[in-house]
């Protein structure tokens, strides 16, 4: 879907700031799966947990991701999706060392370019929703870089520039929204 945009990369790269602009600027703006489910699990007691049971967390991150994918076509314009299907696909792939990505990432398509938040340590801070060590984010990262390539995407590396920078290199790269 060529109005469907992701940003992606680094926990801590600054991502959500950029999308929490996005949506000042009238945006559409998809909530990132995980963040979600850890809410959600903490709040009923459940165990789908990165930290607890990383296998059903990733499988509802696909859920999830997949159900967001198809109720982003209702809205008009740009979408951007923090993270995507790949991310939760790759998570999968990488905690079950089950071979899903190319199956899920081919079938349900974004924005040929994605944009990658770098790892950025100054930026990066863990919190209740976001357990994982600043190394376990840069594996991710690494993870995610090699991914979406091998699924036809073209990475763009998102300058470290402040977060007003940051939304118009985004919206001037892409050019004007679709209709």
């Amino acid at each position: 879907m060529d109005r469907y945009v992701v940003i992606s990369g680094c926990s801590g790269g600054g991502k959500s700031t950029l999308l929490t602009e996005l949506r000042r600027l009238g945006h559409a703006v998809v909530e990132e799966p995980g963040r979600r489910i850890v809410r959600e699990e903490t709040a009923s007691g459940g165990k789908a947990l990165p930290w607890v049971n990383p296998e059903a967390f990733s499988r509802r991150a696909v859920a999830m991701a997949i159900d967001d994918h198809a109720a982003a076509a209702a809205q008009p314009g740009w979408i951007f999706f923090d993270r995507s299907l790949v991310d939760a696909a790759s998570g999968l792939e990488h905690v079950t060392a089950t071979p899903v990505l190319a199956a899920l990432g081919q079938r349900w398509r974004y924005h040929r370019r994605v944009f990658l938040a770098e790892p950025w340590l100054e930026l990066f801070a863990s919190d209740g929703e976001r357990r994982h060590s600043f190394l376990a984010a840069e594996d991710e990262y690494q993870r995610l870089a090699r991914d979406y390539p091998a699924l036809g995407y073209q990475t763009i590396l998102l300058p470290r520039i402040p977060v007003t920078g940051r939304a118009a290199f985004v919206l001037d790269t892409l050019g004007p929204a679709p209709q």
